[in-house]
């Protein structure tokens, strides 16, 4: 028995409501950016390649609009959009859908995964903006094509400090060393990025931080000099803790070596 394609697997064009006409051209100054677009990186150098390609070869394929307003908004082919714009057209290819927010929204995030354009980030985030719009996981997970787990696991990486994620976004750490801080605390995250970015930890390495984390907490911590300096002084382990502030902790093993202690600091009972 054949497997039912998922969404991803079908195109936009499965995915787009029946009805409606077909590819016309609008002016592009009529059209504006969709503000839950889920990609929010566009990079200059392959804009300007792709802005070249349009100026030779024109716009081969359209965009995804629907009526908003006075205007139009873009649903789907943002990167085009700004391309057609570098390249200064003046009117554009679209497809004019009447959608929801929420079609638009899948719609936008489906052409992004397709492309595979999205940063685990963008992705993330996407999934969120649909489960923000009444969506369960499962429902996420099918309209996208995903497994559920897929998704599940995108989701989890939003738990990380936006210092975190925006190394991630940037390239600067990988999915992996990001799944790999999830492993640690949440007040030990950020001491975790430093490590990787630092040192140039591979994703084994940084999975292996926990482990290095609690060994280091438990190994013995060297006296500070002070500590040594005051227990030579008075012949008993004494330990400072703090700086600015903080105690010392004096510590005896008998009755009279606590009263030969007192004797040198000058009490007398």
């Amino acid at each position: 028995m054949s497997k039912k394609p998922s969404g991803l697997g079908r195109g936009l064009e499965a995915l787009l409501p029946k009805g409606g006409g077909g590819v016309v051209r609008l002016p592009l100054s009529a059209i504006r950016p969709n503000p839950r677009q889920p990609r929010r990186r566009f990079p200059e150098e392959g804009l300007e390649e792709l802005a070249a390609s349009i100026r030779e070869k024109g716009l081969l394929q359209p965009l995804l609009v629907r009526p908003k307003g006075e205007g139009y908004e873009l649903v789907a082919g943002e990167r085009r959009f700004r391309a057609a714009q570098l390249a200064g057209l003046e009117e554009v290819p679209v497809l004019v859908r009447d959608l929801t927010d929420q079609e638009a929204l899948e719609l936008a995030l489906v052409e992004n995964l397709q492309r595979e354009d999205l940063s685990p980030v963008e992705e993330a985030r996407g999934y969120q903006a649909l489960l923000a719009m009444g969506l369960t996981q499962e429902e996420v997970a099918r309209k996208v094509g995903k497994a559920r787990s897929t998704v599940a696991n995108a989701l989890r990486l939003l738990q990380l400090p936006e210092e975190v994620l925006a190394a991630l976004d940037e390239g600067r750490i990988s999915a992996g060393h990001a799944r790999a801080l999830l492993m640690l605390a949440p007040e030990d995250r950020l001491w975790g990025l430093r490590e990787i970015l630092e040192k140039g930890l591979s994703v084994r390495q940084a999975e292996a931080l926990p482990e290095r984390l609690t060994r280091e907490r438990r190994a013995p911590k060297e006296p500070s000099p002070l500590s040594l300096e005051l227990s030579r002084h008075l012949g008993l382990p004494v330990k400072v803790v703090g700086g600015k502030r903080g105690r010392v902790v004096i510590q005896y093993r008998s009755l009279e070596e606590l009263q030969a202690l007192l004797e040198r600091l000058g009490y007398q009972a």
